[in-house]
């Protein structure tokens, strides 16, 4: 590779660390290629991309980065395949899939939202982080409920003072 091929290297992989905020550092080293087939398509499907990369190539892109990836580069040996996703557990959960029926790929590390994981048993903890859309959601049904609990008592009372009002009247006649 010339000098000129890997300042391109670096840069693309500079562009992509750039552009994302969910990055998972894995080995697949060990899978033949129709288990790499396999990954790469359920990655696909699952709006992953994934490459293999040179630690080298990776270190420089995260040094010239904006984000800081200091504590990912002591893991940075061996062999190293990124994966990218706009959400933050979608690489964990694939992974934990594609390994009931493997024993790789295993996560190195991660960085997703400003935060470092080190280690593959943080893949447990990173299937449970929820999305930003998930915690939307939650945050939506969480301020729905109170405004649903009055509407149902306004309804459920103007029913019983209805009741009440109509027993007082026939009484009265």
């Amino acid at each position: 590779m010339t000098r000129e091929e890997k300042n391109q290297a670096i840069d693309d992989l500079t562009d992509v660390l750039k552009g994302t905020d969910t990055l998972y550092i894995a080995d697949i080293e060990g899978l033949n290629a129709e288990q790499t087939s396999s990954l790469r398509r359920l990655c696909f499907k699952n709006d992953i991309k994934i490459n293999i990369v040179k630690n080298t190539l990776l270190k420089k892109a995260m040094e010239r980065s904006e984000k800081n990836f200091e504590e990912l580069f002591p893991i940075l040996k061996g062999n190293t395949s990124i994966m990218v996703s706009e959400t933050g557990n979608a690489p964990a959960k694939l992974i934990k899939e594609f390994r009931k029926k493997q024993d790789k790929p295993v996560l190195k590390g991660a960085f997703v939202q400003e935060a470092i994981y080190i280690g593959d048993d943080q893949l447990d903890a990173l299937t449970k982080l929820k999305s930003k859309d998930e915690l939307i959601g939650e945050v939506i049904t969480l301020l729905q409920s109170p405004a649903k609990n009055v509407i149902s008592a306004l309804q459920s009372s103007r029913n019983t003072l209805g009741g009440l009002l109509k027993a007082l009247e026939e009484r009265s006649a």
